[in-house]
């Protein structure tokens, strides 16, 4: 009889402030990202500065792999990977493809037939970071284009299951769409929030290309990869102009996905990371407090300045819940 094959181990996520060069020195990093212009990151190929400002400490994203780590660039795009996981990213600069949705279809038509042909072929999680989101009116929102774009470049592979994802607006004035992301040898499992429509079954309202993403990820190896979570019930924003409950109903969506894969809100805190994307950087104080309230021993926060990708919504949050030692 042939013996199962074991599961993989799990990657290591967090937010750490041991300076960059020193982390890419180690054999185990698979990926450095650093946040705002003052970051400091060497030439490597397994480091990408994102172009949202932090609001408290300066914090370190990492990913620890589990196997010596290979490199590579593939035209735009550059890798690095453990042969179970693999880190890619891409900037594409808006300019050269006639603007956002050009842009976001050819990252995505890059990134996904890349991935597709990898020995890592399951994306798992995306992150979409592009200047002044909300600019625009109606479809001619910058959002709505990206979305357009994004649904062009993965239909041309279709076989491409949705992954989490978030989508920030970054408020540097650079037209430079940035994506990066995770995907594995192992394919993970979708996961809805029943208190919210899935993203792709949004009604025509919301613009021509409903959005191509999972609410949530969960691994092979039992990570739940959260997505972009703000104050949306059913499908519709919640609590205009109100900071304060707009994050409670964020923890609310969050507490639902959460109950969708059992797991026990107690143990979820200290083995999670979390972002905060905050629309004024003047509420960092305000939401830090809150979320620490909720979640007194969360294993990390990150605060960034980012506009959502609904105008009237003030803060977004999403993370990984990562297994316990």
């Amino acid at each position: 009889m042939t013996e199962p094959e074991p599961l993989p181990l799990p990657l290591g996520i967090g937010y750490e402030r041991t300076p960059a060069s020193e982390l890419l020195g180690q054999a185990d990093v698979l990926a450095v990202i650093g946040f705002g212009a003052s970051a400091a990151l060497p030439d490597d190929l397994r480091a990408l500065r994102v172009g949202l400002e932090p609001l408290d400490a300066s914090l370190l994203e990492v990913w620890r792999a589990s196997a010596p780590v290979q490199t590579g660039r593939a035209g735009d795009l550059r890798w690095s990977s453990d042969g179970e996981h693999l880190f890619f990213a891409i900037e594409v600069d808006e300019a050269t493809h006639g603007g956002i949705t050009g842009a976001a279809e050819h990252a995505y038509r890059t990134l996904a037939a890349f991935v597709a042909a990898s020995a890592t072929p399951h994306l798992l999680r995306l992150w979409n970071y592009l200047d002044a989101i909300n600019l625009g009116e109606g479809d001619a929102e910058r959002y709505r284009q990206f979305c357009d774009g994004r649904a062009r470049g993965m239909g041309a592979h279709p076989d491409t299951r949705y992954p989490a994802a978030t989508a920030i607006g970054r408020q540097d004035g650079v037209r430079v769409l940035q994506v990066y992301g995770l995907a594995a040898r192992h394919a993970g499992v979708p996961v809805e929030n029943p208190r919210q429509v899935s993203a792709w079954r949004y009604p025509r309202q919301y613009g021509p290309t409903a959005p191509t993403f999972a609410r949530g990820m969960l691994t092979a190896t039992s990570q739940l990869l959260i997505s972009g979570t703000a104050a949306v019930v059913g499908h519709a924003s919640q609590h205009h102009d109100d900071l304060v409950a707009q994050i409670d109903e964020t923890l609310a969506n969050l507490a639902s996905l959460l109950q969708r894969i059992d797991v026990d809100p107690s143990r979820f805190a200290a083995h999670s990371f979390l972002k905060a994307y905050l629309r004024d950087p003047a509420d960092a104080s305000l939401v830090a407090q809150a979320l620490y309230a909720h979640l007194p021993s969360l294993g990390g926060l990150l605060l960034l300045a980012g506009d959502i990708c609904r105008s009237e919504l003030l803060v977004e949050i999403d993370g990984v819940h990562r297994n316990a030692d």
